[in-house]
């Protein structure tokens, strides 16, 4: 264990070693570029209101800038009472005034995480932090006359606005190279997926494949990951790159566990039962693929299928996981696509959100306050309970999570629905105050009325001795999913057809 982590250890500080030398040695030559920004701070640069507000719906311009450049970086935060904001909020960028963009994607799956989710990433080009808030690009985008950067809020369940705080940097040279390639991303999905090879990408051109970021989410419990990926170069119709299983694209083997890596990592992976999720990503920066005149990139979607006495059904069929996918490119010349992007609520599952602001709730002791996310509990007890009761339309099979907050003063909380203890006590200390998914598994829920509640356990270890001795815990939202609501969904029990 010791070596291997050594080894690890060894790869990772070698890898960042080549890619910081790269990105060193340009520090050690005149450049005639002028450094530009263009970012949401506030006009007069003496308030604090430096952010912009995007209602359901609407689009705001970021960024309209006169060639030639080159974007250097991009960084996002936004707050919205939308738990599922990463894919509702849609980033899209125009080349040389083009009426159609390059770049068309859900700005969490952009950023290296699919599902709207909210986690941390650290590789190369993308960085993640703050809970899956703060999200930063270094991708190098040069463009010749003209690029422009929009958002657009697509939120369809109309969850309010919103806020959207961002940093563009770029450069502006006297010129560019002639042989300069257009940076160019694409989001496609299905669901559920259909039989046959998943296509990432299918593009006419000269340029070199850089990234993917790949999502499912399982509607059948198995092993989700035996296809394989296939890149078809310049009209090829076998591929000439072609790998052995989707962990093994993905830079892990023998399926899938959580991590991150300068080239590749997997950001979410909740495991292989029914109603699970994953993301990976894997970057091309000093393996790209070349093509001169075509590229097709694909991946089959095959996997294991089991029933809930643990019975293998198959081992590598194909599956009806709802599955998305974002290709990273570069290539000249610039191009677009006409097929549109899917709506805000055709990207997500099918979630039931219930704010917690607008649930009855009880708590002992009384010591509750409003916030704008929602319901904050502050009792001074070490066994405080708080209880929501919400209702189900339909009786299912449901996931069940909840948006909480975790805070400097947070204490520690068993969650239990209807009574019954579900998963392990959950600690909410922490040095900030942070909004987190906390997904507490699958659940058989009749029709009616139903309970959440958090019950006190004491106090987090990491509490400081300084400050008020509250044992807090806060809910923004209660997240339901009913998985026979999702195409392709069978039950453990369904015998292979």
């Amino acid at each position: 264990m010791r070596n291997q982590l050594l080894a690890t250890l060894f790869f990772l500080f070698a890898a960042t070693q080549v890619a910081g030398q790269d990105l060193l040695d340009h520090l050690t030559r005149s450049e005639r570029s002028r450094s530009r920004r263009v970012s949401s701070t506030a006009k007069d640069f003496t308030g604090n209101g430096d952010s912009i507000e995007i209602l359901p719906g609407k689009s705001a311009i970021l960024a309209d800038l006169k060639g030639p450049g080159v974007i250097t970086h991009i960084w996002f935060t936004t707050a919205s009472l939308n738990p599922f904001s990463g894919r509702s909020l849609v980033l899209r960028v125009y080349w040389d005034e083009a009426e159609r963009p390059s770049i068309e994607v859900p700005l969490g799956d952009f950023f290296g995480v699919g599902h709207g989710a909210t986690v941390n990433l650290q590789s190369i080009p993308v960085n993640v932090s703050s809970y899956g808030r703060s999200r930063n690009c270094y991708w190098r985008m040069p463009f010749r006359k003209h690029a422009k950067i929009t958002i657009t809020n697509e939120d369809d369940i109309r969850m309010g606005p919103a806020e959207v705080y961002y940093y563009i940097d770029w450069e502006q040279p006297n010129s560019l190279p002639e042989d300069v390639l257009y940076f160019h991303a694409r989001y496609r999905q299905q669901t559920p997926a259909q039989p046959g090879d998943h296509i990432l990408l299918e593009t006419a051109g000269r340029g070199h494949y850089v990234g993917t970021v790949y999502s499912a989410h399982l509607v059948q419990t198995g092993w989700f990951g035996e296809g394989d990926d296939r890149f078809y170069i310049d009209g090829e119709t076998t591929p000439s790159l072609q790998g052995t299983g989707t962990e093994d694209y993905f830079g892990d083997s023998w399926e899938f566990r959580e991590f991150n890596g300068p080239f590749q990592g997997v950001t979410l992976y909740e495991g292989p039962m029914f109603g699970d999720r994953v993301s990976a990503y894997r970057w091309h920066i000093t393996d790209p693929i070349r093509f001169a005149k075509s590229l097709k990139v694909s991946i089959e979607h095959r996997g294991a299928k089991i029933t809930e006495e643990g019975k293998q059904l198959s081992s590598s069929n194909e599956r009806a996981d709802w599955i998305s996918s974002v290709a990273f490119w570069y290539q000249t010349p610039a191009t677009t696509w006409q097929e549109e992007l899917p709506p805000a609520r055709a990207r997500l599952a099918p979630y039931v959100v219930k704010f917690a602001k607008d649930l009855k709730y009880q708590a002992v002791p009384d010591k509750t306050e409003r916030d704008t996310p929602g319901i904050l509990f502050r009792p001074q007890t070490p066994d405080g309970k708080i209880t929501f009761n919400f209702t189900v339309e339909k009786a299912g099979t449901y996931k069940v999570s909840a948006i909480l907050m975790k805070s400097i003063t947070g204490g520690r909380y068993q969650p239990l629905i209807d009574g019954k203890e579900v998963g392990n006590v959950l600690d909410l200390g922490s040095k900030g105050y942070d909004w987190e998914e906390f997904v507490f598994d699958i659940h058989r829920l009749s029709a009616g009325n139903h309970t959440f509640q958090l019950a006190g356990r004491g106090a987090s270890p990491g509490q400081r001795s300084a400050g008020p001795k509250w044992f807090e815990a806060g809910i923004s939202s209660l997240i339901l999913l009913r998985m026979e609501d999702m195409a392709g969904y069978q039950t453990e029990n369904t015998e292979q057809r």
